[in-house]
């Protein structure tokens, strides 16, 4: 019972939040170009749209761990599911990245019954090569630093969530103008679902194949670099 009741927990946390994430992004933008006015190409709108993009990470990192393991990315559920046991894999596999797929679809729904003009979501600007290539390299850059601060400090909320924010908005920023530099397939998702175009080539190869594969590909050679040699057995002197 103890153990159901932390899986619904768990998904019903992935839900909200995922729901939750695809709406602060769009609220992000709407409060620095239209309540305080910002240009869209403004320096200062800029830095205050980046600054509000890393309180925004703050905040959903402190939901994950108020609901005690809540994400709003199959990339972060992957990479401990990989790592983990063949239940928590299913689990993961089969359960909380569908529901994080459901409420981002969900969520973008209600954006666009709520606001008018507020874009198509990521997009893919060049082909699909190049595409994969760029979300490829930015989740395994991610995920790679996500298990190094988890490794190195991870009794440090605050600081592991600084340097987390940082390089997911400088690996975000780096990839924007191709893929979007989402590293986030369940959000991209939403978008996509919205478009019709969740099942198309691009989406699924770009958007999906590519993450699951670098995050693997991550999980694995930090698992190879963190193993420890064998200490050699001193000679006995008796």
């Amino acid at each position: 019972m103890a153990g159901g009741g932390r899986e619904r927990r768990l998904l019903a946390a992935d839900f909200v939040i995922s729901f939750m994430w695809v709406w602060s992004s769009v609220l992000i933008k709407i409060f620095v170009h239209r309540i305080l006015g910002y240009g869209a190409h403004s320096v200062e709108g800029e830095v205050v749209r980046y600054a509000a993009s890393i309180l925004n990470m703050f905040f959903f990192a402190f939901l994950g761990k108020v609901t005690r393991g809540g994400s709003y990315n199959p990339i972060t559920i992957l990479a401990d599911a990989v790592s983990g046991d063949y239940s928590n894999f299913l689990f993961s596999v089969g359960a909380r990245i569908p529901a994080q797929v459901v409420g981002s679809v969900y969520g973008v729904k209600l954006l666009l019954d709520t606001f008018t003009g507020i874009g198509r979501g990521p997009r893919l600007n060049v082909d699909i090569v190049k595409g994969a290539l760029t979300e490829g390299f930015l989740t395994f850059s991610i995920v790679t630093i996500s298990l190094g601060l988890s490794a190195k400090i991870s009794d440090s909320f605050l600081m592991k969530t600084w340097i987390s924010s940082v390089s997911k908005l400088a690996l975000h920023l780096l990839g924007s103008d191709l893929t979007g530099g989402c590293m986030n397939p369940a959000s991209v998702m939403g978008w996509a679902f919205a478009n019709g175009e969740h099942i198309t080539k691009e989406h699924l190869i770009v958007y999906w194949l590519t993450p699951v594969v670098a995050t693997m590909a991550a999980v694995r050679l930090f698992g190879v670099l963190l193993v420890k040699k064998p200490k050699k057995e001193e000679p006995s002197t008796t």
